[in-house]
């Protein structure tokens, strides 16, 4: 562990959280900046940590869940989003895990990305094995599970929209976090500030 210790959101799920910053993975989509924009948003506030398993489903999922967030583990997760939605099914039992690990640990689910069908046969040469149809028979259980259990589902902005309106204490959103080591940095002899403070290049994340 480097310190001084930030908090911590860990990224759990298949080979779109592995390869969320591998070139040319077109099935991922625009689904895959998840992770580069929150590694932004979050820089000098929170460590993103990721643990994708190319090509599992959450049964795989579920059989490491204990050694991937063990109870005992000296520092646990301040969230953890689950993305198993490519190649899956089974997430109750891992909510409950990931839930159990302490009382500050939340987490958020996030449904499977549209499939382009064609595009996936010619690809990979084979019929079609993963539908549109598929998916959303996998999002809506995905919702439902949610609903059952508190949890949610989102991309880039809503993620930043839930945990915004969350009311979780501490907050987890990055406007609220503090910055890692203000100081103020001198831009002349006379004058200082603070350039963490600029964040005109994230205007578009609320």
């Amino acid at each position: 562990m480097v310190g001084p210790q930030r908090p911590q959101f860990v990224l759990f799920g298949s080979s779109i959280v592995q390869l969320s910053y591998s070139n040319g993975q077109w099935w991922m989509g625009s689904s895959s900046f998840l992770h580069y924009h929150l590694s932004d948003i979050y820089s000098r506030k929170a460590d993103i940590i990721l643990r994708g398993y190319n090509g599992w489903n959450s049964r795989r999922g579920l059989k490491v869940v204990d050694q991937v967030f063990p109870k005992d583990a000296a520092v646990q997760p301040d969230l953890v989003i689950v993305y198993f939605g490519g190649n899956d099914i089974r997430l109750k039992k891992i909510a409950l895990h990931i839930r159990s690990l302490s009382e500050k640990t939340r987490v958020i689910f996030r449904t499977c990305p549209p499939v382009n069908e064609e595009q996936f046969c010619i690809s990979f040469g084979t019929e079609l094995v993963r539908s549109n149809e598929d998916c959303q028979r996998y999002s809506n259980a995905c919702l439902e599970l949610c609903r059952d259990i508190g949890g949610s589902f989102i991309v880039v902005e809503e993620i930043l929209k839930v945990l915004k309106e969350a009311k979780w204490e501490p907050s987890l959103y990055w406007k609220s976090l503090p910055t890692e080591f203000t100081d103020l940095v001198a831009d002349d002899r006379i004058h200082t500030i603070n350039v963490d403070e600029w964040t005109l290049y994230r205007e578009h994340w609320h």
